[in-house]
């Protein structure tokens, strides 16, 4: 009975497609780590993954140089990556329906930019090596001290955007998307100062980490990530259809009694908390809120998919970490600048769509 309403509401064939999006979302899922696992500089096959995996579980670890590789290198790196790519394509799919506006995303809206310069203010100012170290910081505040700083940050990139819109922000779509992109340019330029003002060696550390990366990702890092993500994910599912009545416009959302500007200052907030997190952990790391969103609804058109849209994201991120370790011998090249690129084209593909349209 509860088949036959879901063909009859869907349709057959567009049925058959979700379904099969579906199962291969998840054999992707469930291949992916084991085989982005077997990819770096150490040459360590598919079965000897499974064997490192298959004992860490079963807490009968060899202790082998390949098992170490997997279970404390590699493992917590596609996990690191998977949640950044979850979270950012999450953050992107509700800015994008929150704003009305298909080229919202935390990098072009000024979040990122934000949350990487109140991250590099603690690094600089407040001396907070354990936060490049990659080792479980000694005292409380130095374990959050990065992420406070953040999403500090971020947050306030978010209060500028909407202080620049004025009350016309859900006419204005090109407003806020030039105000987002000043914001960006701003805090990018004081991110740049710092780091003029800082040492050589610590310039040159936080450079690469703000240009993204999963080099220092670790069991320990992975629980504030996790839980963050894990948390916000929640409440915007709860959310869920309050964030869809805003597709229809903010009267429609009023009449239906809902808060718009209190619902949209919450996720846009909420949005910059996940940012945060991650950009304290991963550094700064673009286009992803923008691209994953795009291509879930092309596959799944007229379906705001949330779960399955994080977990491409996450899938897509965990490939694009393999790419970077791999695309150069002996030398790893940070996310961002991947994720840049592939991102930039994939903005002037959705501007020649929209001006053909």
């Amino acid at each position: 009975m509860i088949t036959e309403v879901i063909r009859g509401s869907l349709g057959t064939n567009k049925l058959k497609r979700v379904m099969l999006f579906v199962v291969l979302i998840v054999l992707f899922s469930l291949l992916t780590p084991i085989l982005a696992a077997s990819f770096g500089a150490a040459d360590i096959g598919v079965k000897q993954v499974i064997d490192a995996i298959l004992g860490g579980i079963n807490g009968e670890s060899s202790g082998t140089v390949t098992s170490r590789i997997v279970m404390e290198l590699r493992l917590p790196r596609i996990l690191l990556a998977f949640i950044a790519g979850f979270g950012l394509a999450i953050a992107g799919a509700v800015l994008q329906t929150v704003t009305r506006n298909p080229l919202a995303d935390p990098y072009l809206f000024g979040i990122s930019s934000g949350a990487s310069f109140g991250a590099v203010l603690v690094i600089t100012l407040l001396g907070n090596s354990n936060a490049m170290s990659g080792t479980l910081p000694s005292s409380l505040i130095n374990s959050i001290s990065l992420p406070i700083g953040a999403f500090i940050g971020a947050a306030l990139s978010v209060l500028m955007v909407l202080a620049l819109c004025g009350r016309a922000m859900s006419t204005q779509i090109e407003r806020m998307l030039l105000s987002g992109v000043a914001v960006s340019f701003m805090f990018g330029a004081l991110t740049s100062l710092l780091l003029y003002f800082s040492g050589p060696q610590a310039a040159a550390s936080v450079l690469f980490w703000s240009l993204g990366s999963f080099a220092k990702a670790s069991w320990a890092g992975l629980s504030l990530p996790f839980v963050v993500i894990g948390l916000a994910t929640a409440i915007i599912l709860l959310s869920k259809r309050q964030i869809l009545a805003m597709k229809a416009g903010d009267e429609t959302a009023h009449t239906l009694g809902i808060n718009v500007q209190g619902l949209r200052l919450g996720m846009l907030l909420l949005c910059s908390l996940i940012t945060a997190v991650l950009v304290a952990n991963c550094g700064g790391i673009g286009f992803v809120g923008l691209m994953i969103p795009h291509m879930v609804r092309l596959l799944l058109p007229g379906r705001f998919a949330l779960l399955t849209t994080g977990l491409v994201g996450g899938l897509f991120m965990i490939w694009i970490d393999v790419l970077a370790r791999c695309l150069l011998s002996y030398q790893e090249l940070p996310i961002g600048i991947i994720t840049a690129v592939i991102g930039s084209l994939f903005f002037l593909f959705i501007l020649a769509t929209k001006r053909r349209g």
